[in-house]
């Protein structure tokens, strides 16, 4: 008799362990979505030392690294800043990097140019875009409790590892935002085949010829 209510009881509390939930934050609606990719705001922006001379061939590539970012992005403006306090030779830079910059594929007018205080009249002109990057969680400080566990619960890490492989290399984060839009349908083909089917021809595309019973070989 004892040991039957003492199993009882021993089933019992093996059932409320498995109805117990792990302490921490509230659980997710899904597993997955504990984590989702993320976008966050980023500057690409380089400064250009202002020289008497002009631009220096290295400046000219940089312009032309900063304008071939940009045009991957494809969005907002290029802004160049300028070192407030009339020193001409920085107002020659920075016309001369709006020029390079335009020369490079850059819109003139995606172009602005501020001013912006500096330390001295000849401080660095400086250019640059806002971005978009992904949000790349770091999985390593993610706390973590892999032991025994009495409930069907995600652990907290569940998904991380996923998610930040996904945004380390998503090639244009703003597909996380909203997907490209598409382009219209060629419908060319589809009213070739309708007109076809009324007229009661074939609505299938000609197939290549048999060679011995054989499809042909395509030409070296």
């Amino acid at each position: 008799m004892r040991a039957t209510a003492w199993t009882g009881m021993a089933f019992a509390a093996a059932l409320s362990a498995c109805a117990s939930t792990d302490l921490g934050a509230p659980s997710p609606e899904t597993p997955l979505s504990r984590y989702s990719l993320q976008l966050e705001p980023g500057l690409d922006r380089i400064a250009l030392a202002v020289h008497e001379q002009g631009l220096s061939s290295t400046q000219h590539q940089a312009l032309g690294d900063l304008a071939y970012r940009y045009r991957a992005t494809a969005a907002g403006w290029m802004v160049i800043q300028a070192p407030e306090g009339g020193d001409p030779a920085a107002g020659r830079q920075t016309y001369a990097v709006r020029d390079a910059l335009v020369s490079a594929g850059v819109p003139d007018d995606r172009i602005q140019i501020v001013g912006y205080v500096g330390p001295d009249p000849s401080a660095p002109v400086l250019a640059g875009f806002e971005t978009l990057r992904a949000s790349v969680p770091d999985c390593a400080v993610v706390a973590r409790n892999m032991g025994i566990r009495y409930s069907n619960q995600s652990t907290t890490n569940f998904g991380c590892a996923i998610t930040a492989n996904m945004a380390a290399q998503i090639a244009d984060p703003r597909d996380i935002a909203a997907p490209k839009a598409m382009t219209p349908g060629d419908s060319g083909r589809a009213a070739v085949v309708f007109a076809n089917y009324r007229s009661g021809e074939a609505s299938s595309t000609p197939q290549e010829q048999l060679v011995d019973g054989r499809i042909a070989k395509a030409v070296e």
